[in-house]
This record gives structure tokens, sequence and C-alpha cells, in this order.
């Protein structure tokens, strides 16, 4: 006797779409503890510029190139350093949003599984900023940096960070400016199959050398953010991952239909 098997779980994207007004609530509520969770973690300057002279000589000490050497390739010119500064300032938010209603709307199941993924990012990174208050490299005078938001504009940042109630400029490891961008780089290379998904990688990689160019954030602000994102797409599976292995466990043998014989019933 002949046997087959059953056919394998439906597929991730047909997994249905959760309810909207639940998500919108959801993805609101976390933003705002997100908000509130770094003005809490504001006020520590010593601390903060403490822990950037510590950052500083480890970075050094690792043979990491100076965040120096990108700044002065953007200040080549006010249009570059404009335009890098307007990148800092406006794409950060839009761009991981868009990401997020683009998998809502075409791959429920990535959506889920990005959400989870961005959020455990996000709370690592809180409780980081909580524990390691960290002042950016464009407060730090040894680093011979410019503050190009104050300087060319335009900035999102007060001018005097210890007064800022509208964002915690102590708060630069990880850098969440990387790590999202890196999380929609993955989201997207994971959820679509063009052969140029791979470009998707440009958005971090610009990111990147956007907030080192602008003094914004530590070369070693990224890579935290590379590693907690590691750690939660470790703990936190893809859909597809998942429906794959659950199918092949619950893979059964099925009896295949007897053959009809030739003449039978004559």
């Amino acid at each position: 006797m002949e046997c087959r098997t059953a056919p394998a779980e439906e597929p991730a994207a047909a997994i249905p779409r959760p309810p909207l007004v639940r998500e919108l609530l959801l993805v609101a509520g976390l933003f705002l503890v997100y908000k509130f969770g770094r003005l809490l973690a504001n006020g520590h300057t010593a601390e903060a510029f403490g822990n950037a002279h510590d950052v500083w000589s480890w970075e050094r000490a690792l043979g990491l190139p100076g965040e120096g050497s990108v700044q002065s390739a953007l200040l080549h010119g006010d249009a570059l350093v404009h335009i890098a500064n307007v990148y800092y300032a406006t794409v950060h938010f839009p761009a991981t949003a868009a990401f997020l209603v683009w998998l809502y709307l075409r791959r429920p199941g990535h959506y889920v599984w990005a959400r989870r993924v961005l959020a455990a990012l996000t709370a690592a990174a809180l409780l980081l900023h909580l524990a390691f208050p960290l002042a950016p490299p464009r407060m730090l005078d040894g680093a011979h940096l410019l503050d190009t938001g104050q300087v060319y504009g335009p900035t999102v940042y007060s001018a005097t960070p210890a007064t800022d109630s509208l964002a915690n400029q102590f708060a630069a490891m990880p850098s969440l400016h990387f790590g999202w961008a890196l999380m929609v780089a993955v989201g997207l290379i994971a959820a679509t199959r063009s052969r140029r998904r791979l470009l998707w990688l440009l958005h971090p990689l610009v990111t990147l050398v956007v907030i080192v160019g602008t003094a914004n954030h530590y070369w070693l602000d990224a890579i935290a953010a590379g590693v907690l994102l590691a750690a939660a797409l470790a703990v936190i599976q893809p859909p597809h991952r998942t429906a794959t292995t659950a199918g092949q466990r619950s893979r059964t043998l099925v009896p295949a239909e007897e053959p009809v014989l030739a003449g039978a019933g004559r």
C-alpha cells in the first residue's frame, strides 16, 4: 500500500489580519511608554558625560575609525550635510510606520512578527538608556565634532540638553535610528521575494552614515543596536520558519486510495 503526506499548514501570507483598532492602540501605547521612559532617564548629566569619555576610549582601543572622518565627508558641501540632517530628523519614524502599515496590509503574518521584534528591541533599548546614560559625540569636547543640526539645521533637539523636555539627549546607546532601520530592511527582505530585495539594506547603511556623520551617535551605539536586534530575532522567529517547522511536525501519513484493478467487478 502506498503512502502520501498530508499538505503542510497554511502559508504565513494567509494568516488573518489583526484587528486594526487594537493594533493602533497597541502601537501608540508602546510608543508613548517608550517616550515617557526616555524622559525618565533624563537628567543624568555627569554620568552621561563620564560614559561618553569611556565609549570614546573603547572605540579607539578597538581600532574603530573616528566619527570625524564621516563628518568631514558630509561637510564637503552645505547641501550634503543639510540632507543628512533632514534624513535624521524626518525619515526615522515615517519609514518605520510605513513599513508596519505595508506589512499589516500585505503580509499580516510578517507584521505580527515585526511588531513583536520592534517592541522587544525598543524595550531592551529603554532599559539600556536607563542603565547607561550617554552623551552623544556632538557634546563631547574631546571628539572635536560639530553639532550639524544646530549649525546647519534642521534639528530635533534643544540647544540646552539638560532642560530638553521633548527628548532625552543622553540616550545615545543603543541607536534606535539604526536598530529600527535595520529591522525595516530585515523585515522587507524576509517578507518579499524580489531578486533586488537586498537593496533594502541601503536604508540602514545610509542611516548609519547619517547618525555618525551628524555626531548624534557613536559607532558603538549602532553596534549595540545590532546586537540587541540579533537577540530579538533569535528569540522571535519569523512566520515562514514557524509555519515550516509546525508543518513538518504535524505531517502525518495518509493511506493512498487502493488502485482500481483492471477488470474489477466484471
